[in-house]
């Protein structure tokens, strides 16, 4: 089967096309025709070793697992002899796992209780490949945040993959959205659910001090102490691409006499959230927001567009 490896540590150009040879599933196992992938932060920073405790991890010189690929969608080809949830023909979408990786090839096994579920009848695999790291993540912090009905809410990047999805959910949650992104992206935002959308490279942030009971900033790249001006006394700062390094910069600079919940860390999903995401495009309450697509052949380019810092949404890979 073809598949893109990454068998060094680097720029895009470290990734190839290659055979290898096709994964067989065991007893309670699934094998996957993969569709559909897409190229996030996980593969990235994983591809460039970006923070550095990655080699610690998926090895010193160069990664372990060369195919990266942290979501799929796909369609069951063969089972294992004791799989009773999923059959052949099943078409599902999900997580293959930061740790298993595996999404960027024509076929992957996963064990059947893996975190995915069936795509909806009407779903293209595209749509299906863009929604779960978005989704996935921005559920899993919104739900450590406790978001809800009343929260008054800011989403910092809010037109990336992770922040696009975190305003639809707080939306379909009942907060109160102000999104924050460029000039070009606030009217999709604006379509997303945001009530309120303010363009960074106009707005002066400091003028909404303390207004925010929840601020979920999404990318990195609004300093932890504008971060923290933003929260109200009482209230939760959601940090969704805190690094080990910037976890020691937030603790040594700490957060004075101001009263606020910081979460961080990684974040993932699981069938049941899959389910639910399923759910919510059926009924036409969610939509994944796409940047671009590319084929497997042209993965190399996918990858600089996902770290380029101007993608909007999801960069998906299809595999034909």
């Amino acid at each position: 089967m073809k598949a893109a490896l990454a068998t060094a540590y680097g720029s895009p150009d470290v990734i190839r096309i290659a055979e290898v040879p096709m994964p067989s599933p065991k007893k309670n196992e699934l094998l996957i025709r993969i569709h559909a992938s897409a190229v996030h932060a996980a593969d990235w920073r994983l591809r460039r070793a970006n923070p550095w405790f990655v080699r610690l991890i998926f090895g010193l010189f160069k990664p372990r697992r060369p195919i990266l690929g942290v979501v799929f969608a796909g369609e069951v080809v063969e089972t294992g002899a004791a799989v009773t949830k999923h059959k052949k023909g099943d078409r599902l979408f999900g997580w293959t796992s930061v740790m298993k990786l595996g999404g960027h090839a024509e076929y992957i096994v996963l064990p059947e209780n893996g975190a995915f579920a069936r795509m909806p009848v009407m779903m293209s695999y595209t749509d299906a490949a863009a929604i779960p790291f978005g989704f996935g993540t921005a559920m899993c912090f919104l739900r450590k945040a406790k978001v809800g009905a009343g929260n008054r809410m800011l989403i910092y990047g809010a037109s990336g993959a992770v922040g696009s999805a975190a305003v639809q959910l707080a939306k379909h949650l009942g907060a109160e959205v102000t999104g924050v992104c460029s000039t070009r992206n606030v009217e999709l935002v604006r379509s997303l659910g945001a009530l309120h959308v303010l363009d960074y490279t106009k707005d002066d942030l400091s003028a909404y001090s303390d207004q925010f009971g929840v601020v979920f900033e999404t990318v990195g790249k609004l300093p932890f102490k504008q971060c923290l001006g933003l929260v109200r006394s009482g209230g939760t700062l959601v940090l969704g691409s805190d690094l080990p390094a910037d976890m020691l910069k937030r603790a040594f600079s700490g957060k004075g006499d101001k009263k606020v919940k910081v979460f961080a860390g990684t974040a993932g999903g699981s069938a049941a959230d899959m389910q639910h995401f399923a759910e919510l495009w059926e009924r036409k309450q969610i939509r994944p927001v796409i940047d671009s697509t590319y084929p497997l052949e042209r993965i190399a380019e996918a990858h600089a567009r996902a770290e380029s810092g101007r993608k909007v949404g999801n960069v998906v890979v299809t595999i034909l």
